[in-house]
């Protein structure tokens, strides 16, 4: 069986994704390979294909119990022999799984790299036949990455160490390119492969709010995810627990995680959150690493995170089924303070020399900084994180908090000429304050803290009285970020610098990028599914609750939301239309088919659809025959199948690549028509002059819509309207409200 039937055989998918055949063809020849690929890109596929297609064992070198549990029960349920060997089982289960991977029971053995030095490992790895070695989580061992494991350094010894060299494949999600050059040479990687997929999650939108509450806007979050899980990240276990009491105390079921508590606490709050018996979860950045649960939708920083990296693997957890989810983070500067005091403190460097440590403590304020600059961007989220990571993206993504808020062009000059002269008074004062007091000074503000020290009789006082303090304070930041004011010593003192003058002189003048108020609009919820079919993919989830708790497994791991999507659209009433369908192999076929097929054809039987048929074959064949209402519903129930181009299109040849894609004889106007008219009522288009063409509006950008010169045959240049790759991904996300039976009968 080649590559391709054990994707499907397995693990139920017709096609690879991006850089998984070549990653999967390099390892199966004996070379070493090095990918660095988004959470839910398939990492996992890149090596378990190989195993199964290599004599031997291949051996997963993974940081966590609780995703080696999540990835070996995925393996079991698609068919494939596989075991984990950590600190979980007891000394008499440990024997027997090393006795039965001796005997070659098992294609896959996931390890902790802490049994990389074991003897009796390694006394078996000396005679057995290893096919590959594959490192999960590969910047685990590098000192510069976010998340450094000192066993990681047995890996590079080990695989020395082994009677004959298998490949290694090392896989990351979030890595610098210093950080990736350290992981080359930290692993011994001879010449590898190096795939880069890019860090890009499509179906995440970002957000940085700066609330007055942060418990309201938490709420907000809550009420526009019903019925979703949700992680919220807290800097310190006190403000873990004040959260989760809170949301506790108004009806929401919540559970907390930090390391102050007690194992089985950990690993039961864990189990409940992953088994869906608790929605959300408020933890510290000690939960969630190996957590491989697949429905969350969203991930919510309470607190500023201390880097990019850390930020973005935390927020990664969110969508990993490839449904959209949010990504929202609460700035407030009082997180950084605590942030600066948790990196100074001296048990953060216990494991390093001193020189080491201040190396590593410097760097590490330096991340702290670049991850301010995001939390108080103007430009696109998105874009920001990837050029972190090195990777060049659109500076407009149409899926973040700024490009969804629209920015403009302000005049600050005064502000920022008031805010360095309070500086230069409170020296004059001989007052050392920070940035909080300055902006307290110029509002004019009666607290004790001010007046008790005589601040109310600077020059300065109430200059800025009308102007709110998050708007002193960006304006702070920037003249920081510029190096016209310094931030000194551990109290964080206001100082000028040299370079402050040529704006205090009135020779410069400072242009900030400010939010400008921008009419929006609510986003509808829909789960993709078309509502004939809402009632069918509740009884499909009632039905993998049940499976679950039989196979003693989390829901995910069972089936998909994905899958139950595409047995929803597809109504599969025998195992070869269940094969069909999205991340189903043959192992799940046989074990579920017959429920999910009862269930299936039960439903359709109740609501008056033939037995034999699926739902599409029924839709498709009414089409051919002539009837034009089910061409609408024909690309809402095929929607899953449409994918953006990886270059802009005009509209008509996005239209003309819809009806390519799902393999549809049509008249191409009518879907113009539709995409057209929802994109006029949603003021993402205009009519042009005289009710001619179309002109793009304030709110275009959110769909990706611009404009191009094109140059026609005759040299002339002319202007076109396109759609981004973003905004055909936009499009297909909304086919639903698009398409509707409504639109088709206009």
């Amino acid at each position: 069986m080649d590559k391709l039937g054990v994707l499907k055989e397995y693990f139920g998918h017709a096609s690879f994704r991006e850089g998984q055949a070549e990653i999967i063809d390099a390892v199966l020849s004996g070379r070493d390979v090095f990918g660095i690929m988004p959470t839910s890109a398939g990492k996992s596929v890149c090596y378990q294909i190989p195993a199964v297609m290599s004599e031997g064992v291949a051996l997963v070198v993974s940081p966590l119990i609780s995703l080696m549990k999540d990835q070996v029960n995925s393996l079991i349920q698609s068919g494939v022999r596989a075991a984990y060997l950590n600190s979980s089982l007891t000394p008499q289960q440990y024997d027997t799984a090393l006795s039965y991977a001796a005997r070659g029971a098992y294609k896959l053995i996931y390890v902790a790299p802490e049994r990389l030095g074991n003897p009796a490992f390694l006394s078996f790895a000396a005679g057995a036949r290893i096919s590959l070695v594959a490192v999960d989580e590969a910047h685990c061992v590098s000192q510069w990455g976010q998340d450094f494991r000192p066993s990681y350094l047995l890996i590079r010894e080990f695989v020395s160490r082994l009677p004959v060299r298998p490949p290694v494949a090392a896989f990351t999600a979030t890595a610098t390119p210093e950080v990736r050059a350290d992981i080359r040479a930290m692993l011994g990687l001879a010449d590898p492969l190096e795939i880069t997929t890019g860090f890009d999650r499509a179906n995440l939108r970002f957000s940085v709010v700066k609330p007055k509450d942060k418990f309201s806007e938490t709420l907000n979050v809550i009420k526009r995810n019903p019925g979703r899980s949700g992680i919220i990240y807290c800097s310190t276990r006190k403000t873990v627990e004040e959260v989760c009491a809170k949301l506790t105390e108004k009806g929401y079921s919540c559970g907390r995680y930090h390391a102050g508590l007690p194992d089985e606490e950990r690993r039961r709050t864990q189990d409940d959150f992953i088994f869906d018996r608790i929605q959300y979860i408020t933890a510290t950045n000690a939960f969630g690493m190996g957590i491989d649960k697949s429905n969350v939708g969203f991930v919510l920083h309470y607190n500023c995170p201390k880097d990019i990296e850390s930020y973005y693997q935390e927020a990664g957890r969110a969508g990993r089924d490839g449904e959209k989810a949010e990504c929202v983070l609460l700035y407030s500067p009082r997180d950084i303070r605590t942030a600066e005091f948790l990196i100074d403190q001296p048990s953060e460097y216990a494991e390093f020399d001193e020189e080491t440590a201040e190396a590593v403590r410097q760097r590490n304020h330096e991340r702290l900084r670049q991850m301010t600059a995001y939390c108080n961007t103007t430009g696109c989220l998105r874009e920001y994180i990837l050029r972190y990571f090195g990777e060049k993206h659109d500076p407009f993504c149409g899926n973040c908090s700024n490009c969804l808020t629209g920015f403009e062009d302000t005049d600050v000059t005064d502000e920022a000429r008031k805010i360095l002269s309070c500086v230069y008074r409170a020296r004059e004062h001989r007052a050392a304050v920070g940035a909080a007091m300055i902006t307290e000074i110029l509002r004019g503000s009666k607290s004790e803290r001010v007046t008790s020290r005589g601040y109310d009789k600077i020059s300065t006082y109430g200059l800025l009285a009308d102007v709110p303090a998050q708007r002193i304070r960006q304006i702070t930041d920037r003249l920081i970020s510029d190096g016209c004011v310094r931030v000194d010593g551990e109290y964080k003192v206001l100082v000028l610098t040299v370079k402050a003058k040529g704006l205090l002189s009135g020779g410069e003048k400072l242009i900030m990028k400010l939010p400008k108020t921008v009419k929006r609009r609510r986003e509808k919820a829909g789960s993709g599914i078309y509502s004939l079919d809402s009632a069918l993919f509740g009884r499909l989830k009632t039905l993998r609750s049940r499976l679950a708790a039989e196979a003693h497994v989390p829901a995910y791991i069972i089936f998909t939301d994905s899958s139950l999507r595409d047995i929803c659209l597809k109504c599969p009433v025998t195992e070869e239309e269940l094969l069909d369908c999205s991340g189903i192999g043959r192992a799940k076929a046989q074990r579920y088919g017959s429920r999910i097929i009862e269930t299936v054809k039960q439903y359709t039987e109740e609501n008056g659809f033939p037995e034999k048929d699926s739902l599409l074959d029924n839709m498709q064949k009414a089409h051919s025959a002539g009837d034009g209402s089910m061409l609408f519903k024909l690309i809402r129930f095929n929607s899953s199948k449409l994918t953006p181009a990886e270059e802009p299109l005009p509209l008509s040849r996005f239209c003309d690549r819809i009806l390519e894609q799902l393999g549809i004889s049509a008249d191409k106007s009518r879907i113009r028509q539709a995409v057209d008219g929802w994109l006029l009522d949603n003021d993402y288009l205009s009519r042009g002059p005289e009710g001619k063409g179309f002109a793009l509006t304030i709110l275009s950008p959110e769909a990706g819509l611009t404009e191009l010169t094109r140059l026609a045959a005759g040299g002339r240049e002319y202007k076109q309207i396109v759609l981004s790759p973003e905004g055909q991904e936009y499009i297909i996300r909304n086919t639903d409200e698009i398409f509707s039976d409504r639109g088709d009968k206009k």
